[in-house]
């Protein structure tokens, strides 16, 4: 009788075992695990290349944990029905104590504290583990052979790969966790972004450019250089869609001065591309053609715009400010409720800041304005959308430069159906 106890009490703890053991191994850090082996922890090492053939090792945890439990209920039924001689209700008792007993000591328990300290545990059990992979390895091969059978006969369409919008969810996931801080956040989400921004959507449109024509004075070009504050300025011929070179104000200057070499001398080859292209690409070819610079060209071959590197960088890090940048307010409070807005801000994150969805064909704000409108926007024109209220507030030529908004009261209900009802 005490044999049989015991018998079952080994069972129970190798049932014990083999739970913890796949709780530890499915959710262990494996960058954490890599720096024990870094130190030089063979366990860790092990453990590391077993979690690397993590179909074998979960045959083997199965086929043993399996192999424990059937002969742990088996001997219960046999100890209760002929040991203690319960007869026709042994059965029952066996079963009843057995499933107890492995759910609270040979499940939930070991699994509880495996998943409080996952590596450990895991490096504790791999070189026994391991052991068991070789007497195994005929029945985990099996086991592999009838997986592939299955997986030709349910052929999944689902290709494994995670999704742009899943990753953003894990990162917002991730920081409310807290394992991150806000800053890292918005750098995880702007680099998985990144792949799918394109030079029309972070360019500076045409009508901001600074340039100057080829037949230009050094005089105006070095007026150009103090007033705009550039270190590069784009040169043109005739008109600002024939762009012929870029001029850097270090080969500009001299120690004595303007240089005296002609304006040609000085230009570096411009760098175009289409306003279709996709900015993780445009970041190779400004690398490849050593330059800051790339001309943005339209559906018609048209100058639209440009984009710089620091265009680019600021996708990934946020707004890069020098000494000689103006800092633009983007959203002003205004009290009230309503913000002066610069109209060059882009429509998504207009859209986020307050909290609407618009569907337009517009990048920025100003683009909405114009496509709202009927005819040509002037200072103080109203247009609604989304529940706000936009009124141009300033104009450059015909080009929209603030507006403000404010957000348009919710009707009640109530108060229209009471209107209603005094009609």
């Amino acid at each position: 009788m005490t044999t049989q106890i015991l018998l079952m009490v080994l069972m129970l703890v190798l049932s014990a075992y083999f739970s913890a053991t796949e709780t530890a191994f499915s959710s262990m850090n494996k960058t954490r695990l890599k720096t024990f082996v870094e130190k030089g922890n063979r366990r860790a090492a092990l453990a590391l290349s077993l979690v690397e053939k993590y179909d074998n090792l979960l045959s083997t945890i199965l086929i043993g944990n399996n192999i424990v439990n059937i002969a742990l209920a088996s001997m219960g039924t046999i100890f209760f029905v002929e040991t203690v001689a319960l007869g026709d209700i042994g059965t029952t008792v066996s079963t009843a104590v057995i499933t107890v007993a492995v759910l609270i000591f040979g499940e939930i328990t070991p699994k509880s504290i495996a998943k409080d300290m996952p590596e450990r545990f895991a490096m504790f059990s791999a070189p026994v583990i391991q052991l068991l992979i070789w007497i195994f390895t005929p029945f985990t091969f099996l086991f592999a052979q009838w997986k592939k059978l299955l997986s030709k006969i349910f052929r999944s369409r689902d290709d494994g790969k995670i999704s742009q919008e899943e990753l953003l969810l894990l990162v917002d996931e991730v920081q409310q966790e807290g394992s991150i801080d806000n800053n890292e956040g918005n750098l995880l989400r702007n680099a998985i972004e990144f792949t799918e921004l394109r030079a029309e959507d972070i360019l500076t449109h045409r009508v901001d450019l600074a340039a100057v024509p080829t037949d230009a004075e050094k005089s105006e070009i070095a007026e150009k250089f103090a007033q705009t504050q550039f270190s590069r300025l784009l040169v043109y011929e005739e008109t600002i869609d024939k762009i012929v070179g870029v001029i850097h104000q270090k080969d500009f200057y001299t120690a004595s001065g303007i240089t005296e070499l002609p304006l040609e001398a000085l230009m570096a080859p411009a760098v175009f591309i289409h306003q279709s292209e996709k900015i993780s690409q445009l970041l190779k070819t400004l690398q490849k053609n050593k330059t800051h610079i790339a001309v943005v060209l339209d559906e018609y071959g048209g100058t639209l715009g440009i984009v710089t590197m620091e265009d680019i960088l600021e996708e990934l890090v946020g707004e890069i400010w020098d000494e000689h940048d103006e800092v633009v307010e983007n959203y002003k409070d205004l009290g009230d409720g309503r913000y002066r807005v610069d109209c060059s801000v882009n429509l998504d994150d207009f859209s986020e800041f307050f909290s609407v969805e618009l569907e337009s064909e517009a990048v920025s704000l100003g683009g909405l304005i114009m496509e709202l409108h009927e005819d040509l926007p002037e200072v103080g024109s109203v247009v609604t959308c989304a529940g706000l209220e936009i009124t141009v507030a300033e104009m450059d030529s015909h080009r929209v430069v603030y507006a403000e908004v404010v957000r348009l009261p919710e009707e009640d209900p109530e108060e229209e159906l009471s209107s209603d009802s005094e009609e």
